[in-house]
């Protein structure tokens, strides 16, 4: 029976395998890993990246204002915005699942878990997190080699959609992401490769059964892909940005984009949709 019961559970464990929207394998996966939060819940969470350092310990405990939070996303200190981050946060509670191909003794397993172990809100506009202590040394690595863009970069960011661009080209990129005491320094240059089912979860995320939201890949390339493309060649002129649509016979199976960055004092601004240049007039 050991034996039968063993390709029951390959079987069972295969299945979560394929399922899972957000499987995270190494660090710098967390980094694209939360395709169904809005933009201002994104840009919440890169500011409590922000308070990682390099000595932290997975027990650490974080603390920060509501008031700080405002003043650096550029909004107005008032209720309403005070509500709005509360359910942000409440939404990062709730939206930051994480499932962690693991191997224990030889075997292999999914740990089911989430980015916080808890985030607490003061009425005095404290909030204090501290990350699980099973995904904090992912958070660690993840800020130290991979996570490694402004936080002013991010405030620039107007759509969710290149907010995951930026993030999917950190993620995917090898070596130091910019030299910020080098004003000449440029991001490197990197191709990000996925299926339809792969880019789809990273931009849109499960809806609230946990379910891969999908659209049709014509919707999707159009609402999604295009205008994150054409938003972070506006913010990073000095690149050129292809878009290559991946198809098995007639329909799409996926997609490339390759974002070079150039290192001119032109701004090139300029984006290749399938073979065809289309000059961004960002």
């Amino acid at each position: 029976m050991a034996d039968l019961r063993n390709k029951k559970m390959d079987m069972a464990l295969k299945e979560l395998l394929d399922r899972q929207d957000y499987l995270v394998t190494q660090a710098n996966e967390l980094a694209r890993s939360f395709g169904n939060l809005r933009t201002f819940e994104h840009k919440i969470l890169d500011y409590c990246f922000s308070f990682v350092e390099k000595e932290d310990v997975n027990t650490k405990i974080y603390e920060l204002s509501f008031s700080d939070i405002i003043h650096h996303l550029g909004l107005t200190v008032s209720g309403q915005n005070y509500s709005r981050v509360a359910k942000a946060f409440k939404r990062l509670n709730e939206n930051t699942a994480l499932y962690i191909r693991i191997f224990e003794d030889g075997t292999e397993g999914i740990l089911m878990s989430s980015l916080f172990e808890y985030i607490k809100i003061m009425k005095n506009g404290k909030v204090k997190f501290r990350f699980n202590s099973e995904i904090a040394p992912y958070v660690f690595h993840l800020k130290e080699r991979f996570y490694s863009f402004r936080l002013s970069e991010l405030g620039q960011v107007r759509s969710k959609y290149a907010i995951t661009l930026l993030k999917l080209w950190n993620a995917n990129a090898f070596g130091k992401w910019r030299d910020y005491s080098d004003p000449d320094s440029l991001p490197p240059s990197v191709t990000i490769q996925g299926s339809l089912e792969d880019w789809q979860s990273w931009f849109l995320g499960s809806d609230e059964n946990g379910k891969l939201k999908r659209w049709p890949a014509g919707r999707f390339k159009q609402k999604v892909l295009d205008v994150a493309v054409k938003e972070i060649a506006e913010l990073y002129p000095k690149t050129i940005i292809t878009i290559t649509t991946m198809k098995k016979g007639r329909r799409v199976s996926g997609y490339e984009v390759d974002i070079h960055t150039v290192q001119t004092n032109l701004s090139m601004n300029t984006i290749r949709i399938d073979g065809k240049i289309a000059k961004n007039k960002g």
